[in-house]
C-alpha cells in the first residue's frame, strides 16, 4: 500500500472504526487512543498490506487492539472502588435505546463485538470472522446467543414502551 492509499483509508474508515471501538469501550479518550494504536499498527505493516484488502486488515488490527486495551484495563480496578448498589434496579425504562445499550453491555465482549459488527456496522459473517479470527460458525453462534440474551433481558417490547 503506498503512503497516498494508506491516507485514503485513513479517510475513509477512521470514522467506523471510532464508533465501533465507542461502542464497546464507552469511553471517547481510550477509543480514540485505540484508533491511533490501531492506525500506528497499520502505518508499520503498510508495505506489505494489499489495498484492497485494508479494511478487513484495519479492523481486525482494531478489535485486537481493543481487546488489549479492555485487557489492560481489567487489571487497574480495584474492588472498593466497585458499587455493589448500581448493579441492582428496581427502575423501569423508557428508553428504548437505553435498555438495548445496557443489554449490549452485560453481553460477554466476543458476542457484543460480533453483534456490533453485524448489526450495527453491518458486515457478513464471513467478514466478521475475519476481523475476529473466529470461524464463520463461531460467528453466528455468538450472533444468535447473544441475541437470544437481548431478547430474554428486554423481554417484550410492549412492557418498555
Amino acid at each position: 500500500m503506498t503512503v497516498k492509499e494508506y491516507n485514503n483509508s485513513v479517510e475513509a474508515y477512521s470514522d467506523n472504526i471510532y464508533r465501533f471501538v465507542l461502542k464497546n469501550i464507552k469511553d471517547s479518550e481510550r477509543a480514540k487512543d485505540v484508533v491511533q494504536d490501531t492506525f500506528e499498527k497499520v502505518w508499520k505493516n503498510h508495505s506489505d498490506i494489499s489495498c484492497a484488502k485494508v479494511k478487513s486488515y484495519l479492523f481486525s488490527t482494531a478489535y485486537h487492539t481493543l481487546i488489549d486495551s479492555i485487557r489492560r484495563e481489567k487489571y487497574k480496578a480495584s474492588w472498593e472502588d466497585a458499587d455493589a448498589n448500581k448493579y441492582y434496579t428496581n427502575e423501569s425504562y423508557s428508553d428504548v435505546n437505553e435498555v438495548l445499550h445496557e443489554a449490549l453491555d452485560r453481553l460477554p465482549p466476543d458476542q457484543k463485538n460480533v453483534i456490533l459488527l453485524r448489526d450495527y456496522e453491518g458486515y457478513s459473517y464471513q467478514e466478521i470472522a475475519e476481523i475476529t479470527n473466529l470461524s464463520e460458525s463461531q460467528v453466528k453462534v455468538y450472533i444468535f446467543r447473544g441475541r437470544q440474551f437481548l431478547k430474554q433481558y428486554i423481554g417484550k417490547i410492549e412492557v418498555l414502551v
